[in-house]
């Protein structure tokens, strides 16, 4: 090694250098097969929805603006509105149950909790995200709305409200979770500069930490939703499967997952147009999760480039 260079490489055997090469070939085959498998999927959609909007009976203008979606009947109807009104509907609810709730147990687990309490409640964050969504859609279906029944008049069996209420608390652990270990990354000199300008411990918190940990918050909140859009059984099991265009929480819906799910377990053959209609579906589901995922992007990168 030459002197003054710190990062010379070390002489190696040649039995280590060809180790090194496999473990670097392995590993790059790994990457590459992530890559080539998303392009894989990609390609599926793209050639299934494009033979789907060239299908005579197919109007993109319909799709898009239509209120009434029945692929799978003989009167054929594709107004996918009904679906995007189900699922906004849905995610909307579980939002606005998990993001104030993961949120706040994000601010205590960081700021208030005792390391042996902490250890606690994420132990049970952790159960509460490792339960089976199947699991969560039935307690929906047959706990959460029969409670809801005796106080809401006119709720349905199936209804949206139960399975967003269920959903919150699904994504309640993905919120919490990331938050806060966003919010303990924020250096304690922070905290103690505000602590020694006569700030309260709330004071701290709403105005030094949760701006420093606003680009990990903001990640959360958009993964969290990106998880509601694309929740499948709890809404298939609670919410049922009623194309209905309608933001009313008590009546049954369905979401594009649930479609998905009914028209994978349906018996429409392969390349019919029932069949492509699932990928047409699916393909709106992907641009969703790719916009929101470039959203939260542009807003993290706003919020660095305004506080750097």
């Amino acid at each position: 090694m030459k002197r003054g260079s710190a990062s010379a490489p070390l002489a190696l055997r040649p039995s280590e250098r060809m180790r090194e090469r496999l473990v670097a070939v392995a590993l790059g085959a790994a990457a590459w097969v992530t890559v080539l498998t998303t392009i894989a999927v990609v390609a599926v959609l793209a050639r299934e929805t494009f033979a789907f909007f060239t299908d005579p009976l197919v109007s993109v203008v319909e799709f898009f603006t239509g209120d009434r979606w029945t692929p799978l009947f003989l009167d054929m109807h594709f107004g996918i509105s009904p679906l995007l009104a189900g699922t906004f509907l849905v995610t909307a609810i579980a939002m606005l149950v998990g993001v104030p709730l993961g949120i706040a147990s994000a601010i205590y687990l960081s700021e208030y909790a005792t390391p042996p309490v902490r250890r606690r409640v994420k132990g049970v964050l952790e159960l509460l995200a490792g339960i089976p969504t199947v699991v969560l859609g039935y307690f929906a279906l047959l706990f959460v709305t029969p409670w809801l029944q005796t106080f809401i008049p006119g709720l349905k069996l199936f209804n949206a409200l139960s399975a967003g209420l269920v959903m919150g608390f699904m994504i309640l652990p993905i919120i919490s979770s990331l938050a806060s270990d966003a919010m303990i990354s924020v250096p304690n000199s922070l905290r103690e500069a505000g602590y020694g300008l006569g700030a309260s411990k709330l004071d701290v918190v709403i105005k030094i930490v949760l701006p420093a940990a606003f680009s990990g918050i903001v990640a959360a909140v958009i993964l969290a939703f990106a998880r509601a859009v694309g929740e499948t059984m709890i809404v298939t099991l609670a919410a049922g499967q009623r194309p209905i265009l309608t933001l009313d929480p008590r009546e049954t819906i369905a979401t594009m997952t649930s479609f998905i799910v009914q028209a994978a377990t349906g018996d429409q053959p392969a390349g019919s147009l029932a069949a492509r209609s699932l990928y047409a579906v699916a393909s709106v589901l992907f641009v969703i999760t790719l916009l929101l995922n470039l959203v939260s992007q542009a807003l993290v990168r706003r919020f660095r480039e305004r506080y750097e």
